[in-house]
């Protein structure tokens, strides 16, 4: 069995209905969206489990019922006292979506705080899955601790693979963000980075720029996303390009990358060569964005 943890703030989400002006609650979060596509994606044989840490109070409750229900593992999901889960808004306009986050009392920014706990979530695990947005909620010595672990890890066999997801409103400062996020590049095997943010904080003039970045940081393997536009792989420096094929409409790009990572590690994990793991990854996130919402039936 291969068992993958991803790692991260899973939150409240009110995202727009079908109905002008009213809005649909749910449960999603960068990392938690890429575990329930995985669920979706991947057989019995591999199982997904969730590190991160909600509150005691009756929508965290709710929350650990929809990851149980969806088939993903909580026993590594921390329940702390006085703390509840982040609550975040999707606003659209034309496709393109906007946020607004109440967070402050979210119990997952403790999700890296005991040593212990991290190594015992993933003790047997292969594959250990983060993001940008993970590192942004912690604090510096939580941050800290999480790099360390998964350097740990991967030392002891481990795989880990990150999405640096950008989200500069979430941390203290642009070189606070670019710095943990090539810190966090130096202990990954795999990195998934999107070129346009990567292009506005890092001044990359185009993908290729970006892909040179993360290898020369020493990461294996490099898939560069690009929007609609061509994809750039670096694997074990044999560069290739994929040209996705381009949705026919555009209504809900919310969990576009995150279902994209999903359908790449799925499609690794499943015995595929890279560059058709990567147009099977584009296909999936070429369909979740004709849909609301973050989480979109695969079957």
């Amino acid at each position: 069995m291969t068992r993958i943890v991803s790692i991260g703030e899973c939150m409240v989400e009110l995202a727009p209905s079908s109905v002008e002006g009213s809005y649909q609650i749910g449960f999603a979060g960068d990392t938690m969206n890429t575990a329930w596509y995985l669920r979706q994606l991947l057989g019995e044989d591999h199982q997904i489990d969730y590190l991160s840490a909600v509150g005691q109070d009756a929508i965290s409750d709710q929350m650990i019922a929809f990851l149980e229900d969806a088939g993903i593992g909580t026993d590594h999901v921390l329940r702390l006292p006085g703390l509840t889960v982040g609550l975040y808004m999707i606003q659209l306009q034309e496709g393109e979506r906007s946020f607004s986050y109440w967070r402050g009392q979210s119990a997952a920014r403790n999700l890296a705080s005991d040593t212990a706990h991290l190594v015992s979530a993933l003790n047997g695990a292969q594959i250990a899955f983060f993001s940008g947005i993970t590192l942004a909620i912690l604090s510096d010595t939580d941050r800290t601790r999480l790099l360390d672990t998964l350097n740990a890890y991967r030392a002891d066999g481990g795989t880990v693979v990150f999405d640096p997801n950008l989200r500069p409103r979430l941390w203290e400062s642009a070189d606070a963000m670019t710095a943990s996020i090539m810190a966090a590049a130096e202990v990954s095997d795999t990195v998934l980075p999107s070129h346009e943010d990567e292009a506005t904080w890092f001044g990359d003039a185009d993908p290729e720029a970006t892909l040179a970045r993360y290898t020369q940081a020493g990461v294996k393997t490099v898939v560069v996303k690009n929007g609609p536009g061509e994809i750039i792989i670096s694997d074990n420096e044999n560069i290739s390009r994929v040209s996705p094929v381009a949705a026919p409409k555009v209504v809900d790009t919310t969990a576009a990358g995150d279902s994209f990572n999903a359908g790449y590690l799925a499609s690794v994990l499943s015995g595929k060569a890279i560059d058709q793991a990567v147009v099977d990854a584009a296909a999936l996130a070429g369909r979740v964005i004709q849909s609301r919402g973050a989480l979109m039936p695969c079957g």
